[in-house]
């Protein structure tokens, strides 16, 4: 509300920007225009990270201390360790949460622990082996706790939206995500800083700064007086297999998990081979490969504001077998002919397909899954998506080597990414058989 002030002349507000905040506040059940805001740039922030550390620093600062096979070895097992273990306790940390009927504090712990690992990177002096077994060991822990902070992020959407406007407050948040990969490119690229130093204490510092206003801006209601304990932590653990019951018991909610499984193995493999696959398999150099990636990131962000449009207007379900008909359009291209304009155009494909995926599946979640059991079946959610991304590469990078050795050449590229049409497909048709129709829970709220 704008209240009067006492002055000589008036204040007019700018009708674009007052029109602006309303729209904003309108998508909050809050009221409060700040609420989205600060939901989204918490996706700016952690994609810093992501693209930062996970996508570029860390696997070169790896190379540079143990050399090019270890180097990339141990990182990728790093790595793998870091995702495979959050998948293994993802539903653990759901369900723990659900007892508070509270994510931020969850939310809170987990980023402070990522930036502080991050930053501890960032402050190792340079040296061999013992250095880079505990930078790796900071690595593995900072994406454990990347990891499990999306589990709270994701299933704080209710709380920031109306059960109307969800699709458009995720596509907000994915769209703010990926200007957080521009902008730190771009810093990335001015400061030359490279794998050095000030990239890890740039992205942890990034990431604390964008991450603050979600925790003094958004608000969740206490429902009861729940503490954490350490017992109750290691106590649900035998809440997994309670949980995939209670999942079975919500109609299609294990078939959609199980889809997800299929379709987020290209996404998530794709987004790691994708500069090695513009350069070696298509013959761009790297600068072509950097700046034509920046490009496909701006795709995406404008695609993302179409998909949230899309989902309110047909409905998540919907939404989301049209991006994954889109991304298996793309793959016929890119794996057909090695070229550079079939490349862009299944790019620019894969590109907006992207932001739809993230912009419509977590909203489909929320149709299918009870509102007082999402932390619980978030858990699940990730789950899928985590041991997704530990066998995609894995399963793309066996392939290619395989062939490779064989003779094949370029050849085995196209081969690996038929593999990924294969996997897409199937998680097309199975998410076709997954009632487009919210809980019982979800419906009586």
């Amino acid at each position: 509300m704008i209240r009067a002030v006492a002055t000589s002349r008036p204040i007019v507000p700018d009708r674009a920007s007052t029109g602006l905040l309303a729209g904003l506040a309108a998508l909050t059940p809050s009221g409060r225009a700040g609420v989205p805001v600060a939901w989204a740039l918490y996706d700016f922030a952690n994609t810093i990270y992501s693209y930062a550390i996970v996508s570029y620093a860390m696997g070169l600062w790896t190379v540079d201390r143990l050399g090019p096979s270890a180097g990339q070895f141990w990182f990728g097992v790093a790595n793998a360790i870091s995702v495979g273990l959050n998948a293994a306790v993802s539903p653990v940390l759901g369900a723990v949460s659900d007892r508070g009927g509270r994510r931020l504090p969850y939310l809170l712990f987990f980023t402070s622990l990522c930036i502080v690992a991050t930053a501890g990177i960032g402050l190792l002096p340079g040296g061999g082996s013992p250095l880079a077994v505990v930078g790796l060991a900071l690595f593995a822990l900072a994406n454990f706790a990347y990891q499990a902070a999306l589990i709270y992020y994701d299933s704080t959407l209710p709380v920031v939206s109306r059960p109307e406007s969800r699709g458009r407050v995720s596509g907000i948040g994915v769209a703010v995500g990926y200007m957080g990969t521009i902008v730190i490119g771009l810093l990335i690229f001015a400061t030359n800083s490279g794998s050095e130093p000030p990239t890890f204490l740039m992205a942890a510092a990034l990431f604390a700064i964008f991450a603050a206003p979600i925790f003094l801006v958004v608000r969740e209601a206490r429902t009861n007086d729940y503490r954490f304990r350490l017992a109750d932590a290691l106590g649900s653990w035998s809440q997994l297999a309670a949980t995939i019951r209670d999942a079975r018991e919500v109609p299609g909610l294990l078939r959609f998990l199980v889809a997800r499984f299929f379709y987020t193995d290209p996404v998530n493999t794709v987004i790691v081979i994708m500069a090695v696959f513009a350069t070696e398999a298509i013959g761009l150099t790297k600068t072509q490969a950097n700046l034509l990636l920046i490009g496909l990131t701006v795709v995406a962000i404008f695609a993302s504001f179409g998909w949230g449009f899309a989902v309110e207007r047909i409905g998540p379900k919907r939404t989301l077998l049209i991006v994954l008909a889109t991304w298996c359009v793309g793959l016929v291209i890119a794996g057909s002919v090695l070229s550079v304009p079939t490349f862009l155009i299944a790019g620019v494909l894969l590109g907006s397909g992207l932001g739809g995926v993230w912009t419509s599946d977590r909203v489909f979640m929320l149709r299918l899954a009870p509102p007082d059991k999402l932390g619980e079946f978030f858990g699940l959610y990730g789950l899928a998506g985590k041991f997704s991304a530990v066998t995609g590469p894995v399963l793309y990078g066996a392939t290619v080597a395989t062939l490779l050795d064989a003779g094949w050449g370029k050849a085995a590229y196209q081969v690996g990414i038929f593999t990924f049409l294969i996997l897409m497909a199937i998680g097309y048709l199975l998410l076709r058989t997954v009632p487009d129709r919210p809980s019982e829970a979800t419906a009586a709220q």
